[in-house]
């Protein structure tokens, strides 16, 4: 799914820098597994099929595919980030979904690249989108298509990126189907939930070799504005048998700005920084997040609400997983490297190119710090993003752009 969404996407965010993710979810919406792409993605699909499942529960039809992306009505992450998700049915039942999520170039909103840091509202951040049937039976929704198109600066990059996204899990719908017709629907769901206990078991493990106890540490990001106040992040990481817990209370409160996240994407970023201080052999579901609990008072930073601004909140996210880090410093020294760059940034460019508009977005990477065994590493991305840079030809080929190095 993964290597077929990169292939066919039509923007270079998606296509070269790999701003995306996928996953196969069990008929619950449960991830059975994960492609490596984007970590900060990766543990939010649990919640976006939570909200489609309940949303859709008895309309829900093979041949069907759904699109959304808002954080308050699609549990999604921020606007620019769209799920495009399809039920994969076996001789008439449900038997699990392929999901996507891509970052798109544009979808509206008050600047090219839709990740304003000004905005106050996510009403100023561009096209939002309920969870959505882009697909009805197999036959597509060009009316949803058309609004799409009206709203984003780039249509053709963004529909043909929606594309690759159905491209994708068309994809995960044949290699399931393969599974069931080898094994069965019966047998195949009885893997799954041992995969799930599985992940858990060795979660538990991995969680109980940590020492019993809370672990604390704070960070910042700079203030809005010309005298924003900065904007603390506070963890208390408990640690209780094999048991985890990330309390975020002592954070500050949502902003008037694009840097706010929802719920999801912060339990998203918790997960991916616990998961990288396990084993290589825990495997990459649902099951493996049992264990952790993740809480942050509604109205933060951490778990904004309607109608917060949220384009910016991978910034909120990379701090999220530094936090973790810094916690964890006090009892697994060895498992985590020290302070990094911080980040991705990502500059947008536009204009008008042959009479039409053009958005480029890039994710310029940084350094990682360096841990017990090695030195730091740098011109590398945040282990919460994973991405690349796009190479400088196809920026100079495709967009009235150019770059230059100074020796």
């Amino acid at each position: 799914m993964a290597i077929i969404l990169m292939r066919t996407a039509h923007s270079p965010i998606v296509r070269d820098a790999m701003d995306f993710s996928t996953a196969l979810c069990d008929p619950y919406g449960q991830n059975i597994a994960q492609g490596l792409t984007t970590p900060m993605h990766l543990g939010s699909f649990y919640d976006a099929m939570q909200n489609l499942i309940g949303q859709y529960e008895g309309d829900i039809n093979d041949g069907d595919i759904f699109i959304g992306n808002d954080p308050y009505i699609a549990s999604g992450q921020h606007l620019p980030d769209i799920y495009v998700i399809k039920p994969i049915f076996h001789a008439g039942a449900l038997c699990g979904w392929a999901a996507t999520i891509a970052h798109h170039v544009d979808v509206g909103g008050l600047v090219p690249g839709s990740n304003s840091l000004s905005s106050t509202s996510i009403h100023q951040e561009g096209l939002r989108l309920p969870f959505l049937k882009l697909l009805k039976k197999g036959v597509v929704d060009t009316a949803i298509q058309a609004i799409i198109a009206a709203n984003v600066r780039t249509p053709d990059l963004v529909l043909g990126d929606i594309s690759a996204q159905c491209a994708a899990v068309q994809a995960g719908d044949r290699g399931l189907h393969d599974m069931l017709q080898r094994y069965g629907a019966e047998r195949l769901a009885g893997y799954t939930t041992a995969l799930h206990d599985y992940a858990e078991k060795l979660s538990r493990a991995a969680i109980s070799n940590i020492a019993d106890g809370t672990y604390t540490f704070e960070d910042h990001i700079d203030g809005l504005g010309e005298e924003g106040a900065p904007v603390v992040f506070r963890l208390r990481l408990e640690v209780k048998g094999d048991e985890v817990t990330a309390d975020w209370t002592g954070t500050s409160t949502q902003v008037a700005g694009g840097i706010n996240a929802p719920l999801s994407f912060c339990k998203s970023n918790v997960y991916a920084a616990l998961r990288s201080v396990m084993g290589t052999d825990v495997p990459n579901c649902h099951g493996y997040t049992r264990p952790i609990h993740v809480l942050a008072p509604e109205g933060t930073v951490l778990n904004c609400t309607y109608p917060a601004a949220c384009g910016g909140r991978g910034i909120t996210g990379y701090r999220i997983v530094d936090c973790v880090f810094g916690a964890l410093a006090a009892c697994l020294p060895d498992s985590v490297a020290a302070d990094g760059a911080g980040g991705s940034t990502l500059p947008s460019f536009s204009g008008r190119q042959n009479g039409r508009t053009f958005v480029f977005s890039e994710c310029v990477m940084g350094v990682w710090g360096a841990t017990s065994a090695h030195d730091g590493q740098e011109g590398v991305p945040h282990m919460a993003s994973n991405q690349a840079n796009v190479p400088v030809e196809v920026i100079e080929a495709d967009y009235p752009i150019r770059s230059s190095v100074t020796v």
